[in-house]
């Protein structure tokens, strides 16, 4: 994560994490989910009922844990924790898998202390087979005794969370407000099975700030739709991508609220925060070298150009031709033009990175070996200019490999 100031209205945090803002503590441990040795279940606990909002998968086959999750916060839009597994997805599990979800909310409750309907539950795996639930009793019993809101404790949360991930992925930013210090904090999962509308990742944002549960679900939202809803690997959307955010108030702001003078930076930061994760999510993508951002603009409106830069981004010939480092710019006017939105097939710019490829949708004589070298970078930036209005938007993913086909061949096995 970078240094410094990212923005007027927020300063990053080196090494900042999940247990930053005041209130929080995190934990993980092996239990013996997963086949290796690594962590695979962790928990992030509030000191005190915090304000609660989510964003769920789209896909029609939703598993267990979010229905667990979705009662919790609409018990009365707080949570004092969330338990995540890895290794297993509790999905398509019928009802086995939801009373399995229910004891795992249940058994953590009781092991604070709290209302059970104050904990949310967050699964993510292998998809269609019961919970070693003797495992997951074992590994709740321990988990109290290691919170903490050291580095080390949300690091150990931090690779609990973890499948098919080569990395962690976490951000945190501190914002001024009413002349205090807030904090904001989020760590994140997701390799595969990655398409906008929530795919298969998990995240979780803690912060101190003083807001309600309302209009901290508006801000998750609105975030949720510029970063993670605009990232794709491979086209799938899972069944159990979640993305949870807790508010403690410790910060000791005013409580925030649409009027509020410090409105527009705390959403500026929760913002940045949601795309450091989802942006760490496509670089890490399942056998990803690049990680690929689309940029379009000059559409009729930002939705024209989201759909659009969500068209590119996740284009199988697009993400292959960048693997092979080929600057094949027609594979990106098709997807442009099969988008589903309006287009002047006379007026398209197209550019990699500073090398522009296509003018007023006619081909620029350019140099192939630049344009090579250019796609051997570990980022590529693909630039489309409509010139037919003032929409705008970005997407990111990564190139498609050999690696993706062998990791998702043998996913279960």
């Amino acid at each position: 994560m970078g240094q410094g100031n990212a923005s007027a209205s927020f300063t990053v945090v080196p090494n900042g994490s999940v247990t930053t803002p005041k209130g929080f503590k995190a934990a993980g441990l092996h239990c013996g989910l997963k086949k290796t040795t690594r962590h695979d279940l962790g928990a992030i606990v509030c000191d005190v009922p915090a304000a609660a909002a989510a964003v769920y998968t789209t896909n029609a086959f939703q598993a267990a844990p979010i229905a667990v999750t979705r009662e919790s916060i609409g018990a009365g839009g707080k949570l004092r924790a969330v338990i995540v597994n890895s290794g297993n997805a509790n999905a398509c599990t019928g009802k086995q898998g939801d009373a399995d979800a229910y004891e795992m909310r249940g058994a953590f409750a009781a092991a604070i202390d709290v209302p059970a309907e104050q904990v949310a539950v967050a699964s993510t795996g292998v998809i269609g087979e019961l919970l070693k639930m003797d495992r997951v009793r074992g590994g709740i019993a321990e988990l109290p005794a290691r919170l903490g809101d050291s580095y080390e404790a949300a690091d150990d949360f931090c690779q609990a969370i973890l499948t098919t991930d080569l990395v962690k992925k976490e951000a945190c930013v501190a914002v001024t407000v009413d002349g205090q210090t807030v904090h904001i904090a989020g760590a994140s999962k997701g390799s595969g099975m990655i398409h906008p509308n929530m795919a298969t990742m998990l995240g979780f944002v803690t912060t101190d700030a003083a807001i309600g549960s309302e209009l901290l679900h508006k801000l998750l939202r609105q975030a949720t739709d510029l970063t993670f809803n605009m990232i794709t690997v491979d086209g799938d959307t899972s069944t159990n991508d979640m993305l949870v955010a807790m508010a403690s108030g410790f910060a000791g702001n005013n409580e925030l609220s649409e009027r509020h003078p410090g409105l527009a930076a705390f959403a500026e930061g929760l913002r940045y925060v949601c795309e450091v994760l989802a942006k760490a999510i496509a670089r890490d993508g399942e056998g990803a070298t690049k990680l690929v951002e689309v940029q379009v603009r000059g559409a009729e409106s930002d939705e024209a150009a989201r759909a659009i830069a969500k068209t590119v981004i996740g284009s199988s010939l697009v993400k292959s031709a960048v693997f092979g480092a080929d600057a094949n710019w027609g594979r990106i006017i098709a997807a442009v033009g099969r988008a589903g939105v309006p287009v002047d097939p006379e007026t398209v710019d197209i550019a990699l990175g500073p090398i522009v490829t296509l003018a007023q949708s006619r081909p620029v004589a350019f140099d192939e070996d630049a344009a090579l070298e250019y796609l051997k970078g570990d980022t590529v930036v693909i630039h489309v200019d409509l010139h037919m209005g003032e929409g705008s938007a970005t997407a990111w993913g990564c190139d498609l490999t050999y690696d993706y086909v062998r990791i998702n061949a043998a996913y279960r096995t």
